[in-house]
């Protein structure tokens, strides 16, 4: 088994309803607070797991706005977990899944400087790192309903950007779209076999029906709110 996310950055919106997810869910979960300094002043800052990056691409009048979340692509040969001197930083056999013992971590930064995509924090509340989960305390939760054992940030996407699945089965929604899409690593070139996936844009002739779709996504979610 080979749990990670597919992105697509077609669909993406930029909205930030994922990484706010990622931190309601993770601050009560197994990894502890993602505390926040000065969250009420001028200028706040605090641990996020799921940050999004949002970049121009393209000369005007053919410019187009990518938005681009990024967390942690557990990666198959990762870098954090090679350099970690306890041992905090891990990969899971059982599900490729790359965590941190909260217990062992003495919070050196090594592993924060020896990752490529920016995707740990060190939590000043805790002295310790922190990083996405992939919400393991969540997806593997008999007491929740099938349905809701994803990842925090796929549960609430309006626009149905983000997909969780398991790349080693093929007949997963992870691995058609990869195939279907021609989904690619971030960097690979850097021989950490990420496991996260991105979608590339398509063509403007499907752009505009995925914008279709996107937007009732979102008109949804608005409905359910209201009608609350």
């Amino acid at each position: 088994m080979k749990l990670g996310l597919v992105v697509d950055l077609d669909t993406c919106v930029g909205c930030h309803a994922c990484g706010t997810a990622c931190k309601q869910w993770n601050t009560s979960g197994t990894i502890g607070p993602l505390s926040d300094e000065r969250p009420y002043e001028k200028d706040p800052s605090g641990s996020w797991l799921n940050r999004i990056r949002t970049y121009e691409v393209g000369d005007s009048p053919h410019s187009k706005t990518v938005n681009m979340p990024m967390s942690c692509m557990h990666c198959e040969d990762a870098a954090c977990v090679t350099v970690c001197p306890t041992g905090a930083s891990y990969k899971r056999e059982e599900d490729g899944i790359v965590l941190i013992d909260q217990d062992k971590c003495m919070g050196c930064n090594l592993c924060s400087w020896a990752c490529p995509y920016g995707a740990r924090e060190l939590d000043p509340s805790s002295g310790t790192m922190k990083k996405c989960t992939l919400c393991v305390d969540r997806i593997y939760d008999e007491q929740l309903p099938e349905a809701e054992r994803q990842p925090a940030c796929v549960l609430t996407c309006p626009t149905s950007s983000r997909v969780f699945g398991d790349f080693d089965d093929p007949d997963s929604d992870v691995s058609k779209l990869t195939r279907e899409r021609a989904g690619q690593q971030l960097m690979p070139e850097l021989g950490y076999n990420p496991v996260n996936t991105y979608l590339p844009p398509r063509n403007p002739k499907q752009q505009d029906q995925v914008k279709v779709s996107a937007m009732q996504g979102v008109k949804q979610l608005v409905n359910r709110i209201i009608n609350r």
